[in-house]
């Protein structure tokens, strides 16, 4: 039978351990230094807090050591490991998998098992031939795929809105400097203006002798 629970007897659950209390004079045992030692890096306050990979102020071996530049960097997305990609289809598993006028979307195209997951995006390409009329929902559609399904008199759907094309940008004309024979010309009959304005004051000159 358990001791019947009376303020005699009572105790905490777990035993109570008091924490270390530095710095109380030399009897406490934890005085002058506080046992951390005399002077250095772990001596200061925050010196346990120092971030992962830090080597006491040496270069880490992060940044000692060669990079992988290109593909495999983050910073070259959407190539790499982290690349956003679609799954692809053709429009000649279309023809082979669905009867004609049947409505193909993300979920049937995962039910007859030509893609795998319905939250990866569907691109729909055109190998092949379409002879079926089919109204196909996707996320993307190559030019040839979206000719073949409208030849075959079906209907494309734009699961994320058409994309809109790209204005390319015109580069103003830089000024081209005037031809070395035109300027040549033009000097030309600017020394021969020049020569005939005198000849032209002549006569003017003898009627005032």
């Amino acid at each position: 039978m358990p001791e019947e629970l009376s303020l005699s007897n009572l105790k905490p659950a777990q035993a109570r351990k008091d924490r270390k209390r530095v710095g109380r004079g030399l009897g406490s045992g934890k005085g002058r230094y506080s046992g951390r030692g005399i002077k250095g890096q772990k001596s200061r306050s925050g010196s346990h807090k120092m971030p992962a990979g830090f080597e006491g102020g040496q270069m880490p071996i992060d940044m000692r050591l060669g990079k992988l530049r290109g593909n495999t960097s983050a910073d070259a997305m959407p190539i790499g490991p982290f690349r956003t990609y679609s799954q692809p289809v053709n429009v000649a598993a279309l023809e082979s998998r669905f009867e004609a006028g049947s409505e193909v979307t993300p979920e049937a195209l995962k039910a007859v098992g030509l893609i795998r997951k319905v939250s990866v995006d569907v691109k729909v390409l055109g190998v092949g031939e379409l002879t079926k009329t089919l109204s196909v929902s996707a996320h993307g559609f190559s030019k040839s795929a979206v000719e073949k399904i409208e030849a075959a008199g079906g209907k494309v759907s734009w699961l994320r809105g058409e994309p809109v094309k790209k204005r390319k940008r015109h580069k103003a004309a830089k000024p081209t400097a005037p031809e070395p024979d035109e300027t040549e010309a033009e000097a030309e009959t600017e020394t021969e203006e020049t020569e005939t304005e005198p000849e032209a004051s002549e006569p003017a000159e003898e009627a005032e002798g």
